[in-house]
């Protein structure tokens, strides 16, 4: 198993977090406070979702997208990072298929 960051650093470096002080980007690369940002996967899930967005990848498991978007929105919402046009998109009409779902979270400290 390993531990993977719901929203790679990768991308949320491209999401914001490059203009973050190097204090507030720890806090998000450490976040305990929200049980979704950090979260256990086979080291096959997580070579194969690298540092991609919902737009480039998905859980193999179709079951699981609805949980997956509503965890990387909410982990996106929470820290304030942006999403480019495409993952917009993409978060937009996956959403379509989850129409009894909703996106809680607490702004991050």
């Amino acid at each position: 198993m390993d531990v993977d960051h719901m929203v790679p650093l990768p991308e949320a470096w491209d999401s914001g977090a490059s203009q973050w002080t190097a204090a507030r980007r720890e806090a998000y690369a450490n976040d305990l406070a929200d049980p979704r940002a950090l979260v256990a996967v086979s080291a096959a899930a997580h070579r194969s979702k690298a540092d991609q967005d919902p737009a480039q990848w998905l859980p193999p498991n179709t079951k699981a997208t609805c949980r997956y978007i509503v965890e990387w929105t909410a982990v996106k919402v929470r820290w304030s990072l942006t999403a480019d046009t495409e993952e917009r998109e993409s978060l937009t009409r996956l959403a379509e298929a989850c129409p009894d779902t909703t996106v809680t979270y607490t702004p991050a400290p």
